[in-house]
């Protein structure tokens, strides 16, 4: 019994010792580093808090060979030191507050992120831990429960702290985070911000750039989650509306030189005048400078909240009046976050004690450049003073130079620490805070079986879990004080409300912030942004918006002409061809112009086409008017002169009918080219061929039977025949058929007017079409038949001597004719629209005026001017044997020659 019992007492010993010397492995492997402010004694309640003082942490030479220390930081930034103070002056004026956590007094524990993630993640593993050194998973202090982080500033350090209070379900409320990814729940489900995402903002700055016809803008980005999401979400929104982006650069986190005079460089060499920054003002302060140093302007900036009020942006450091930050910067426009005024915040700043923490401390030193350690400042003293005969000067026989009061004031520096005129990302810290405090006191006055949780039960505030917290930090609802804002999470997130801000030059050359407008995210979609365009002043004090545009908008009469592998917004205006319109900016294509239209000159609208035809009114149609008309009343004149000698042996000889039917055939041809002036009708496009036509038929038959018979029997020694009618049956069937061919023509196929629109492009030609090409032809070459006879009867018949002198005349009469018809094909064939119808008329005009001058004017002569000759012995024609023999006296046969001449000479002359 004794051996078993000492064998269970071994084993009861091991099992107490074994966890013993397990947890006795457990250790840190690092000290953190962090600085901050930290109230906990006696607190009910601890609230945490987390802003970027300090812009980077310091560099390290990274050795390995001891034990590694948590960087510190460097680079002390007042604005968000502003920041960390509203906080401690949020729970002071809450813990004085009677109307809210009456019975709870907060306490708060606040780290520096250093604007960098390692430090925020120190920093939140610490406050998870509740001690000076991080546990993870473990809860080593034993103070006031931890109620909520409000941070971690940038949207990137929010990311971080948030992956990690997500896994212990700890509320956390941003007020500066505004990235688009962090809406996800899935991935941050107790992540809650009191500044509006950034897809607000971005569809904010997309219809800014479309409200000034911007198409051809800059992007330029930090390179953390906040600028990459944030630039992503606007460049897709501009590039959906047909903006296109000329260049897109990333800002570097770590400080590069080569990079920054790389983006400077490509501002400068790019042609858009519109430059949208998504960044903090940490780190695009180094781009500032550099675009400071090489003058950088003529350039629109467009600012997202992180910067637009940032005095490290407006005001860099050396700045002044004279400093070129003004032609540089002004005109940017962006969009702020709510402002608002904070009542004692501003005492609250001014009352520092710079003893009371190292934080303040180092506030204090950076702020008046001095230092609060007397045998630090003593030191200093030392190593600028100068030795004079081996003894010190006295300038360090006294206090040293460089060594603080405390006395101060930070109300004669004017600093942006001390500068409350534009409260935004402050009164965002102001309202997460406010955001905590109000659901902690929804939780502290929760009654008993009415509450949220698993059997209407309540959370104790002296001992609740971060989850049970988190219920009510979503569903809180309250008034900030002072402004009266009401504030509440929508799935996290507050409305989208910015307001719109203009850097104008004020008096005294300093940067201000003019509010231009407003942008409401939760509006409706035509009225979220209202712009007061007159007030906004651009760079170089310019009234009107700057243009940028990688190629001016195509007026109307133009296309736009892609240039092959250029941005869509880079383009060539191209001409609209002969007859094509745009009548928009900025067409694609160029409309055809149908119809009766064509374009005009300028090609931005469809005009109705000229109508053209020969008119009676213009002085072309007048002209040959005129002429046709003289040609009538000088053939009407030649026939009442005929008339008026119907009985002289002249007029007999030349057969009277055949004369009057030959002159009347002319006053046809003479007045029917009247008809083809004026606008085309049906009954004129009927008349005018039809007429000229029979005329010209019955002019050519005339001609012909004017060629008397005995010519004929005479040529061909027949012997003589009795006299008959010179119109022959054979004539007269010629007529008709050409009378029966031209009413079949009118009746099967009339002519009719017609608009011809392939001839010119830009007129509309009335003519008439000949209905019938086979028509027009028969009876045409019916008239170029009869022409071609009478010109052969007469040509063969000119020689003789028996029948005075007719058949020359007829013979040159013919001539003209063919002549005159012979030119007219290629003149008509190579004349277009009215002119064709002119030289239609000039050709009918022409061949009639021919044919009565050469057949009626050497009798009209007689009959005027040698009346002597008008005799009937010398109108006779001699016989001619058919042996070519005289028959005759000498005598007889002498007066015979003497009488022919006689006539023949009154005919030639």
């Amino acid at each position: 019994m004794d051996i078993k019992l000492f064998f269970l007492g071994l084993c009861a010993l091991f099992c107490i010792f074994r966890p013993l010397s397990a947890q006795s492995t457990c250790k840190l492997k690092a000290k953190f580093n962090l600085g901050g402010y930290k109230d906990v004694e006696k607190k009910t309640v601890v609230v945490g808090g987390m802003f970027p003082v300090h812009k980077r942490v310091a560099s390290n030479k990274g050795n390995t060979s001891s034990v590694p220390l948590s960087s510190g930081c460097v680079g002390f930034n007042f604005r968000t030191f502003r920041w960390a103070q509203t906080m401690l002056f949020a729970i002071k004026e809450i813990n004085a507050r009677h109307d809210l956590l009456p019975k709870t007094d907060l306490g708060y524990v606040i780290y520096d992120s250093c604007f960098t993630i390692s430090k925020a993640v120190e920093g939140t593993l610490t406050y998870l831990t509740g001690q000076d050194e991080a546990v993870p998973n473990y809860r080593c202090g034993d103070g006031a429960p931890l109620a909520a982080l409000v941070g971690a500033g940038g949207s990137d350090l929010s990311i971080a702290t948030a992956r990690i209070l997500g896994l212990y379900h700890f509320p956390q409320v941003s007020y500066c985070s505004t990235c688009s990814a962090l809406k996800s729940k899935f991935q941050f489900p107790t992540f809650l911000r009191t500044i509006p995402n950034d897809e607000h903002q971005s569809t904010a700055m997309a219809k800014m750039v479309l409200h000034f016809g911007w198409t051809w803008v800059g992007t330029i980005a930090a390179d953390d989650d906040y600028g990459k999401y944030g630039i992503k979400d606007f460049k897709d929104q501009v590039e959906q509306a047909g903006v296109c982006i000329s260049f897109s650069e990333t800002l570097p986190k770590v400080h590069s030189p080569e990079a920054i005079h790389r983006i400077v460089q490509t501002v400068i060499d790019s042609t858009a005048k519109i430059i949208v920054v998504f960044s903090s003002d940490v780190d695009l302060s180094p781009l500032i400078n550099e675009l400071l140093r090489n003058n950088v302007t003529n350039r629109t900036w467009i600012a997202s909240e992180a910067w637009i009020t940032s005095a490290l942006i407006s005001q860099p450091p050396g700045s002044g009046p004279n400093f070129t930050v003004s032609s540089v910067l002004a005109g940017t426009l962006g969009f702020g976050v709510k402002r608002a005024d904070i009542p004692g915040l501003q005492h609250h700043l001014l009352n520092l004690d710079p003893y009371a923490d190292l934080l303040t401390e180092e506030f204090w030193e950076t702020l008046f450049n001095c230092t609060l350690d007397y045998s630090k400042a003593l030191r200093m003293a030392k190593q600028r003073a100068t030795y004079v005969n081996g003894t010190l000067s006295r300038t360090v026989t006294g206090l040293p130079d460089g060594l603080c009061t405390g006395q101060e004031s930070v109300a004669q520096l004017n600093n942006t620490y001390s500068d409350v005129s534009q409260l935004r990302i402050t009164y965002s810290v102001y309202k997460a805070v406010y955001a905590v405090a109000h659901a902690l006191h929804n939780l502290e006055h929760c009654e008993p079986g009415k509450g949220p949780f698993v059997g209407k039960t309540c959370a104790d505030i002296n001992n609740f879990e971060p989850w049970q917290l988190m219920y009510y930090v979503k569903n809180v609802r309250f008034k900030m004080p002072n402004t009266g804002e009401e504030i509440f999470f929508n799935d996290g997130d507050v409305e989208g409300f910015y307001d719109i801000i203009n850097w104008q030059v004020n008096h005294n050359g300093e940067i201000s912030y003019v509010t231009v407008g407003n942008y409401n995210g939760s509006a409706a979609p035509g009225d979220r942004m209202t712009i007061m365009n007159d007030s906004i002043v651009w760079n170089n004090d310019m009234l009107e918006p700057p243009r940028s545009v990688c190629s001016e908008n195509c007026q109307p009469g133009t296309r736009k002409g892609i240039r092959q592998g250029e941005p869509v917004c880079c383009f060539d205006c191209i001409p609209c061809a002969d007859g094509e319109i745009s009548n928009t900016t900025d067409a694609r294509e160029c409309i055809l112009c149908t119809g009766d239209f064509w374009s005009n000159a300028a090609h931005d609208a469809c005009v109705p086409k000229l109508i053209e035809f020969l008119a009676f009114g213009e002085p072309l149609g007048i002209t040959l008017i005129a002429i046709s008309a003289f040609g009538a009343l000088v053939t009407i004149a030649v026939g009442v002169l005929f008339i008026m000698h119907i009985g002289t042996p002249l007029v007999k000889a030349n057969d009277t009918l055949l004369s009057f039917s030959l002159l009347f055939s002319l006053v046809v041809t003479f007045l029917c080219s009247i008809v083809f002036l004026g606008e085309p009708q049906h009954w004129s496009c009927m008349t005018s061929q039809v007429a000229l036509a029979l005329g010209f038929a019955l002019c050519l038959s005339s001609i012909i039977g004017w060629l008397p018979i005995e010519i004929i029997s005479h040529f061909l020694y027949a012997p003589a025949i009795p006299e008959v009618d010179r119109l022959t049956c054979a004539h007269q069937r010629a007529i008709a058929a050409v009378a029966i061919a031209c009413t079949v023509w009118l009746i099967v196929l009339p002519p009719h007017p017609v608009k011809n629109t392939s001839g010119q492009n830009t007129k509309i030609i009335l003519e008439c079409d000949e209905g019938s090409v086979i028509f027009i032809c028969c009876i045409f070459a019916y008239d170029i038949l009869l022409a071609l006879l009478a010109f052969i009867f007469a040509f063969i018949a000119r020689k003789l001597e028996d029948y005075v002198s007719e058949a020359k005349c007829l013979t040159f009469g013919m001539l003209v004719f063919f002549i005159v018809w012979i030119s007219f094909v290629p003149a008509y064939l190579s004349t277009r629209g009215k002119f064709m119808v002119a030289v239609q008329i000039f050709a009918i005009l022409a061949s009639s005026f021919g044919l009565l001058t050469c057949i009626f004017l050497p009798k009209c002569y007689i009959l005027l001017i040698k009346p002597d000759r008008n005799k009937e012995e010398l109108m006779k024609p001699r016989p001619k044997p058919k042996d070519g023999t005289s028959t005759g006296t000498s005598a007889s046969l002498a007066t015979t020659a003497t009488e022919a001449t006689i006539a023949t000479t009154a005919i030639d002359d």
